[in-house]
């Protein structure tokens, strides 16, 4: 009795569905363990939602699990499989250094993976240690909350764990392991690999697995593998949509970091655009800015193509009238994303009907701010709260006549200014991780060992449109001495 009790209080309970697929889509690996782990930081609300008792993970039994010492009970570790396009480049990939526990059924009856992110080598490693450096996980950790509190699909963190062991870059760092919390870790990229490297019975093993855990709706269809690419495309064109609204640059979306459920997976060098720019780029691998912030929503149909092309057998035996499915179902992308984006624009201007003048209206602000190098988050923010003077653009002339076609705009739509003003809080964040704020907590957390900065930060970032007085010390750009900003893939 007392051994079944002590494993509710745990909170594991596993469902492992991923491992019933064919072999070849994962091989089998426990996590490496480590010398000393100790814990970093712990998400103690979100634990709690998944089941998991915070105390008990952070007694020395959770800690070897977050560490990958002990592999917890209903378990079954695995590295998936996968290949991906890397900057236009098909290559074979796979988890290099993750390690996926499981399938976690919440309290709520919702399916999530738990992976641990740095757990050691596995079988495609390539040449990699498959360790992780404490910065970068923290980044993931702190990225992946904010994304979560602005209300964005992604994956989220549970803990992060230090190893006692260093790992070696360009110079010899901490190590730590980030625990993961996901829908699922199904890419475009593992679509490409059943195309690519498996079998047709692979192919449709993966398809209806997805369909049966993200799907269900028309997994009983006639057309249900055309409705699934048309059902990845309308998520992928909401969630770039969401994206483009914050200014968040995700840095390196190749194939394999789109996720197929829908959620923003893979924080590497990612950032907040400060002075709107759309050629603004942070990642210091992309020097020709692939995935500069304009070029996400074009990456993104590109890599809706590449999921189309690797559904091709399934969606009609004749090839010809396969692709020109194909082809109808991803044209329709620009379009969704547009909507999107254009309905997310309306409300950030407060703006709650729908007129043709209002696209131009939108971009003439969007030029100007251009033009001026102004804040993206604290132009919609000042505009908010009626603070012509905090935008940037007050001394500008043609922003005088720009201001009073919306003020116009507003006043001439049914209900008040009050219903404007409450729509405009609810989609302009006061605040976003600033790419200086994040260093500066990373830099404490790393170098010193100071974890109070990252969470007065954290804290700021748990509820963005609050609009709260504590929040306004995280709202100013960085210094000119703290830019040109670039970020590195996290390793």
């Amino acid at each position: 009795m007392s051994e079944n009790k002590a494993t509710l209080k745990k909170g594991w309970n596993f469902d492992n569905s991923y491992v019933r697929l064919p072999q070849s889509f994962y091989t089998r690996q426990d996590p490496i363990p480590v010398r000393s782990p100790e814990m970093a930081v712990l998400n103690d609300a979100f634990a709690v939602s998944l089941g998991l008792d915070p105390e008990y993970l952070k007694s020395r039994e959770g800690l070897a699990v977050l560490a990958g010492n002990e592999v917890p009970d209903g378990a079954e570790p695995l590295a998936q499989a996968y290949a991906g396009h890397q900057f236009g480049h098909f290559t074979m990939l796979g988890d290099g250094r993750a390690v996926l526990l499981g399938e976690q059924i919440t309290p709520e009856g919702k399916r999530v993976d738990i992976q641990l992110k740095g757990p050691g080598r596995t079988p495609y490693s390539r040449r990699g240690d498959g360790r992780a450096a404490l910065g970068p996980m923290l980044r993931e950790y702190i990225i992946s909350e904010a994304m979560h509190g602005l209300g964005i699909p992604t994956t989220r963190s549970l803990a992060v764990v230090t190893t006692g062991e260093p790992v070696f870059r360009e110079q010899e760092l901490p190590g730590a392991i980030l625990t993961r919390i996901a829908a699922s870790h199904i890419r475009v990229g593992t679509f490409q690999y059943a195309a690519n490297m498996g079998t047709s019975q692979d192919l449709r093993a993966i398809a209806d697995y997805t369909l049966q855990r993200h799907y269900p709706e028309i997994e009983a269809d006639d057309d249900r593998y055309l409705n699934l690419l048309r059902a990845v495309i309308k998520r992928q064109a909401g969630l770039i949509a969401q994206w483009q609204l914050v200014g968040f640059i995700h840095g390196v979306m190749n194939t394999d970091n789109m996720s197929i459920s829908g959620e923003t997976i893979d924080y590497g060098p990612c950032a907040f655009m400060n002075s709107f720019d759309p050629a603004t780029v942070f990642s210091s691998i992309d020097s020709q800015g692939r995935y500069a912030y304009g070029n996400q929503p074009p990456i993104a149909a590109w890599n809706l193509s590449r999921f189309a092309e690797s559904l091709l057998p399934l969606l009609h035996h004749d090839e010809d009238h396969a692709v020109k499915l194909a082809e109808e179902a991803i044209s329709d992308f620009p379009g969704l994303y547009h909507g999107y984006w254009l309905d997310g624009m309306r409300s950030k201007l407060g703006i709650r009907d729908e007129e043709e003048e209002d696209e131009t209206l939108i971009k003439d602000l969007l030029g100007m701010m251009r033009e001026h190098r102004s804040d993206y988050t604290n132009t919609f923010r000042a505009l908010t709260f009626d603070r012509v003077e905090d935008t940037g653009l007050s001394e500008a002339e043609q922003f005088g006549k720009w201001y009073e076609r919306w003020k116009a705009r507003v006043e001439a739509q049914p209900g008040s200014w009050d219903a404007s003003h409450e729509l405009m809080r609810s989609a302009n964040p006061a605040v976003i991780p600033r790419n200086h704020r994040v260093e500066e907590a990373i830099e404490a957390a790393a170098k010193n060992g100071d974890y109070s900065v990252m969470e007065r930060l954290l804290e700021a970032l748990r509820h963005p449109y609050a609009h709260q007085e504590s929040q306004i010390e995280y709202c100013s750009p960085p210094e000119p001495s703290e830019r040109p900003y670039r970020t590195y893939c996290g390793t």
